[in-house]
C-alpha cells in the first residue's frame, strides 16, 4: 500500500488555506536528504510556514516537498523528503495533524537519500552542479 502521509498533507493544506488560515510544517531537521537552513533549527526540528504569500514554486509530491522562501532575506531552496514531515497545523489555532510513522516512507527516503532532488541554479533550472549545500552569508 502506498504511505498515507502525501495524501493526508495535501488535504489539509488545501483545507488551511480554503479557510483562511496559516499551514505550519513540524520537519525532523535530522532526516536524511532534509534540506533547509539550519540556523533556525531548534531541538532537531524546524518550523516553516507554507503559507502562499510565504513561499514560491511549492511542490508536494508523493515522496518529497520542496519551495523557495526568504529566510533573514536571503532567496533558499527547501527540500523535504515525505519522511522528514512531522505535522502539519495552523497557525491561528493549531488545527491540523501529527503524522505518525510510516515504515513505506521511511524505507523508500533513506533509499533515495542520495537521488532525491536535482540541483537547480537561480532561475530555477537544474544545473548539474553536485549536491546543493548551505553555507553562512555574512
Amino acid at each position: 500500500m502506498t504511505p498515507r502521509r502525501p495524501y493526508l498533507l495535501r488535504a489539509l493544506y488545501e483545507w488551511l488555506i480554503d479557510n483562511e488560515l496559516t499551514p505550519h510544517l513540524v520537519v525532523d531537521a535530522e532526516f536524511p536528504g532534509t534540506q533547509i537552513p539550519r540556523e533556525y533549527v531548534q531541538d532537531g526540528q524546524i518550523v516553516l510556514n507554507i503559507a502562499p504569500g510565504a513561499v514560491q514554486s511549492l511542490r508536494m509530491e508523493n515522496n518529497q516537498v520542496q519551495f523557495h522562501a526568504r529566510f533573514n532575506g536571503q532567496d533558499q531552496r527547501v527540500y523535504l523528503p515525505m519522511g522528514s514531515l512531522l505535522a502539519i497545523y495552523a497557525r491561528e489555532n493549531g488545527a491540523g495533524t501529527i503524522f505518525e510513522p510510516e515504515q513505506g516512507l521511511l524505507l523508500e527516503d533513506v533509499a533515495n537519500e542520495n537521488t532525491h532532488a536535482p540541483n537547480e541554479d537561480s532561475q530555477g533550472k537544474p544545473s548539474g552542479k553536485g549536491k546543493p549545500t548551505l553555507s553562512v552569508v555574512k
